[in-house]
């Protein structure tokens, strides 16, 4: 089991377990995370599942994509931080992960 902590940009907290692949936008949908829109779907051209991770699970994520840095050069309130949730996938080296929505524009 992997668990991952949401907070939303309201400040409520929503912890979760994950024992299955899946991406952290696809945990969040179906948490029902508040901010996390996943327009597209998963496909990395929306950037409505913008979120930003801790910085010291960074080696265990990997560098983004160079599709996903085009796309996050698109998002408000960019930080080192930032990601797409939808091109996170969740491995058990993200246990104990916490993820903070982006404020809606």
């Amino acid at each position: 089991m992997t668990t991952i902590k949401f907070v939303e940009a309201s400040g409520r907290e929503i912890v979760t377990t994950v024992n299955r692949e899946t991406t952290l936008m696809e945990l969040a949908v179906a948490h029902n995370i508040e901010g996390v829109l996943a327009e597209c779907g998963g496909a990395c051209v929306c950037a409505t599942c913008h979120c930003y991770l801790e910085e010291n699970y960074s080696e265990s994520i990997g560098e983004p994509a160079p599709i996903e840095l085009m796309m996050l050069d698109e998002v408000l309130n960019l930080k080192e931080s930032s990601r797409l949730a939808c091109q996170v996938d969740i491995t058990s080296d993200l246990d104990g992960l916490v993820v903070t929505i982006t404020p809606i524009a």
